[in-house]
């Protein structure tokens, strides 16, 4: 017991050969990720027409195009990351792939074209696969069981931190660098500069930090075959396949907001109303900053919420909230609005419910022997809600309207969330309570 009291930290039950600084330097990480994932598709509309002069009518393809290819190397990379993550330990895994995004970051604004600029996206986008692939291991190698819970809020909260930093430090520094007296190139290399040594400097940081050694173990090392066989599998479990759905949602929402929520208010700021285009991104910031604020206040909100009432009651009110805020942009032409901040608020509170509510309902759900191949089906669920935010997304906000995207996800939260309507209904109709916190459904 003694031992045990030793190897404890913010609450957290250790595992004995972890120390304090390992856990630190993982949250630290937590937030690094966040902050560097966002930073990138959010500052790419200052990029697209300051450095290669793409016209606003074709930034929602040109930036679906970049997200969907990023994402097919990020599932492909992660596939590869997660063995060599076991042979070779997190340290070297996590360390290198924040050193390539700080390389693929500072190369950003020097691509001449598309073609260039989606080579350096790959090459960022395949380091940020190897931190993500590390970062999901790291939570199972450093805490208890009986912590699991609470490091995973933690970890929601850095996440929320980061993503704070991003809208509010990161994405006002072009309008800074202008107002100091640099050009726009200027201002937005200097940008890209800081960012890519803050990367690198964190990935020196995980190379010291984290706990060194191999772990033979993982739920991340089967095959992508494996995954998809036995994932499918699982899914004749109704709760596990609703989860599959909810990770749809829930990962193409964080696509939306992260790419086309800043589109949106920056094109609108330089074309109607004379912004320039570092002005427009720093508003567009403060506006993400709200949806991302909320998001970050509801987070232990929601986690609460879903060990009170049944897992798939909470994913019901998640998936409520957010078909109503994606919706409800159809009817704002002004992004300026204070209507527009309602939206972004109701947006982030369905962004981070449904992120949490369809986490915890698979991880209760997933049966032990397949655990692993069910929460990468469950990743890889998502996976494709990116993708397919990101071709429709940008198809519907060049050719119809600059909510397009938004309306468009609202209209497939509303279908996940008729679909666990039915099962909650069915599940009572047959005298078997919605499961609770750590009680599968059967």
């Amino acid at each position: 017991m003694a031992q045990q009291q030793e190897r404890r930290l913010l609450g957290l039950h250790l595992e004995n050969d972890v120390s304090g600084t390992n856990v630190l330097t993982f949250y630290f990480a937590c937030l690094a990720t966040i902050m560097f994932a966002s930073f990138i598709p959010q500052s790419q509309p200052f990029l697209l027409t300051e450095f290669l002069g793409i016209p606003p009518e074709r930034h929602g393809m040109v930036s679906g195009l970049l997200n969907f290819w990023a994402e097919i190397a990020i599932i492909i990379a992660v596939a590869i990351f997660g063995p060599l993550s076991d042979r070779f330990g997190r340290r070297p895994i996590t360390g290198f792939g924040f050193l390539v995004m700080s390389g693929g970051i500072a190369l950003y604004p020097h691509a001449r074209d598309i073609t260039e600029l989606l080579f350096v996206r790959l090459g960022y986008a395949i380091g940020l696969a190897a931190v993500t692939t590390t970062i999901v291991a790291l939570v199972a190698d450093y805490v208890r069981d009986e912590s699991r819970g609470r490091a995973t809020g933690l970890q929601g909260v850095m996440n929320g931190v980061g993503a704070m930093i991003c809208v509010f430090l990161l994405l006002q520094l072009p309008a800074i660098l202008q107002k100091s007296g640099a050009t726009a190139q200027e201002a937005g290399i200097q940008t890209y500069s800081i960012v890519a040594v803050v990367s690198f400097i964190t990935g020196v940081l995980m190379l010291v930090g984290l706990k060194p050694g191999a772990r033979t173990q993982s739920e991340h090392s089967e095959s992508l075959v494996s995954i998809t066989r036995n994932g499918l599998k699982a899914a004749r479990d109704p709760s596990i396949a609703l989860a599959y759905g909810a990770s749809f949602v829930a990962r193409g929402n964080l696509m939306i907001v992260g790419t086309f929520f800043t589109l949106w208010v920056t094109n609108y700021g330089t074309t109607e109303m004379g912004m320039s285009r570092a002005e427009a991104l720093a508003r567009a910031g403060m506006i993400v900053g709200i949806a991302q604020g909320c998001a970050l206040l509801a987070a232990p909100l929601f986690g609460v919420l879903a060990d009170k009432i049944s897992r798939v009651r909470a994913l019901i009110i998640a998936l409520l909230i957010s078909a109503i805020g994606y919706g409800s942009t159809i009817f704002i032409t002004d992004p300026f609005t204070t209507g527009m901040i309602v939206c972004a608020a109701l947006i982030g509170l369905g962004e981070i419910g449904c992120i949490i509510t369809s986490g915890v309902l698979v991880a209760q759900q997933a049966p032990e022997s397949h655990r692993g191949a069910v929460i990468g089906f469950f990743t890889l669920s998502g996976a494709v809600g990116i993708l397919v935010a990101s071709v429709a997304g940008g198809y519907l906000f060049d050719t119809w309207r600059a909510s397009g995207p938004f309306v468009f996800f609202s209209g497939v939260a509303l279908l996940v969330l008729i679909w666990a309507i039915i099962l909650e209904r069915r599940t009572a109709s047959l005298g078997q309570p919605a499961p609770l916190a750590g009680e599968p459904a059967t």
